[in-house]
């Protein structure tokens, strides 16, 4: 469900991208890893609610403001062709493989 690795997304600072994702995408360039263990993504999922999908990864984190995410969200994004799933643990957004 998860990768080893991710990288976040460039202005953002909840989003995180599989490191081996290889589609265009507005990454960090700082050459950060994030491990899986890092994010707590060993913590098992509570439930998964799917929710309604998103044109672009940027946005997840705009939806503060007029959709608040709870843990468990899930989230299709269609410029990335990848589900990202909300865990409240860390408060980010991560692209589930």
């Amino acid at each position: 469900m998860f990768a080893d690795n991710y990288k976040k997304m460039a202005g953002t600072s909840a989003v995180f991208l599989s490191a081996d994702y290889n589609g265009a995408s507005p990454v960090e360039r700082d050459g950060v890893l994030w491990s899986a263990e890092e994010l707590h993504l060993n913590a098992p999922l509570t439930a998964r609610q799917d929710k309604p999908p998103m044109h672009n990864a940027l946005a997840l984190e705009g939806l503060e403001d007029y959709d608040a995410p709870e843990d468990g969200d899930v989230r299709a994004v269609a410029s990335i062709g990848s589900e990202f799933v909300y865990l409240n643990s860390i408060r980010a957004w991560v692209q589930m493989v």
